[in-house]
């Protein structure tokens, strides 16, 4: 009686007697599945019950051993599956060619039983070996992946306790800056950069661009009018206040800022207040020189301001802001974004305006 514990062999062969040897050999030991063409190899090896390894004969009418092997090694579902080539062919060349696609051994025809049972064991074991050595290490990178948004989470709770307003407007703008990166993944200019992990990222590290206003005295982070020119000044330096404070989190973490996770919020800190044009702050980037980051925050945080109420001023509507944004109004001109990311925002607003909604609040 076979357990369900058992390990899986499926045995691919066109010859009955082939097929009968190898399963009488096997059948004690494990479950045994069969299959006498490549085609339905593949929809066994493909199945949610898919074998644990497979001997496969080379030489099959059709689709021989090697276009099944190779098939199954392209696939995502079975191209970890061992396949071990049962053949008559003693060529090196022919060995070759079956590692070269991605098998793990051979066996030589006429079969020797001993040889057998202990090849599968072997490459069983191995294949165990490795299917547990994956688990570590997905539990592993999901608590580094944990950890890293603890540590972006509870840093960005430190802005939302100087500023009333600041919980809504980073679950807005993570919000934007995700529709502006998702469609931009097959962009020319963007598609090396952005892809569904770093879109990810993005999404998880936006929430950190305004942190640097902690060190912003409350006299002018909640000042109820116009900033003078010297409030202006001191309110430009969140910048590099937060850029600073996500530096020194790292030295304590003890990363490489090339490679740190928290390299992105540290973009993003930096260059969201840079504009295109180059008449941004704090260090009046240009163009291109404006890390992905910040020219995707910036029309973000753009469009979040203009339609969230303030301390200082009255919200408008989604149809003026976008009016501002794409037009200008003096303050606000189209030569501050980037033009693909403008001309994204212009297809999505109204994405914009249903996350608007959403997390909209009073002030």
């Amino acid at each position: 009686m076979q357990s369900v514990n058992q390990a899986t062999v499926l045995i691919v062969d066109d010859t009955p007697d082939n097929i009968s040897v190898m399963s009488s050999l096997l059948k004690d030991l494990y479950r045994v599945k069969v299959a006498t063409n490549g085609e339905t190899a593949l929809k066994i090896a493909s199945s949610h019950d898919a074998p644990d390894i497979i001997l496969l004969d080379i030489m099959m009418p059709g689709m021989d051993g090697y276009e099944v092997c190779r098939q199954l090694k392209s696939s995502v579902l079975t191209k970890k599956i061992p396949v071990i080539f049962i053949t008559s062919l003693l060529e090196t060349e022919d060995e070759t060619k079956g590692f070269d696609i991605g098998a793990v051994d051979y066996i030589t025809k006429p079969v020797s039983p001993p040889v057998v049972l202990a090849r599968v064991k072997t490459h069983l074991a191995l294949y165990d070996q490795n299917r547990a050595l994956e688990e570590k290490v997905r539990e592993r990178t999901e608590d580094l992946v944990h950890g890293r948004d603890v540590t972006i989470h509870s840093m960005a709770v430190l802005a939302e306790t100087r500023d009333n307003e600041t919980g809504d407007h980073i679950m807005r703008t993570k919000n934007y800056v995700r529709i502006l990166a998702e469609r931009l993944m097959v962009h020319p200019r963007f598609r090396d950069y952005l892809d569904f992990e770093s879109v990810e990222l993005l999404f998880k590290s936006t929430p950190l661009h305004d942190i640097g206003k902690v060190g912003v005295p409350d006299r002018i982070l909640l000042k109820p009018g116009k900033l003078t020119v010297e409030e202006f000044e001191e309110m430009k330096m969140h910048t590099v206040y937060g850029r600073d404070a996500i530096l020194k989190a790292e030295e304590a973490l003890g990363g490489n800022p090339e490679t740190s996770f928290l390299r992105v919020a540290r973009e993003i800190t930096i260059s969201h207040h840079e504009k295109w044009d180059g008449s941004g702050y704090p260090y009046g980037l240009k163009g291109q020189g404006i890390p992905i980051s910040g020219r995707l925050m910036a029309i973000a945080d753009v469009y979040d301001a203009l339609v969230s109420k303030r301390v200082y001023k009255n919200s408008m509507s989604h149809e003026a802001a976008v009016q501002i944004i794409t037009k200008g109004d003096g303050r606000t001109m189209p030569n501050h974004f980037d033009p693909a990311v403008l001309e994204t925002f212009i297809e999505l607003n109204i994405q914009f305006k249903i996350v608007a909604g959403k997390y909209q609040r009073e002030a």
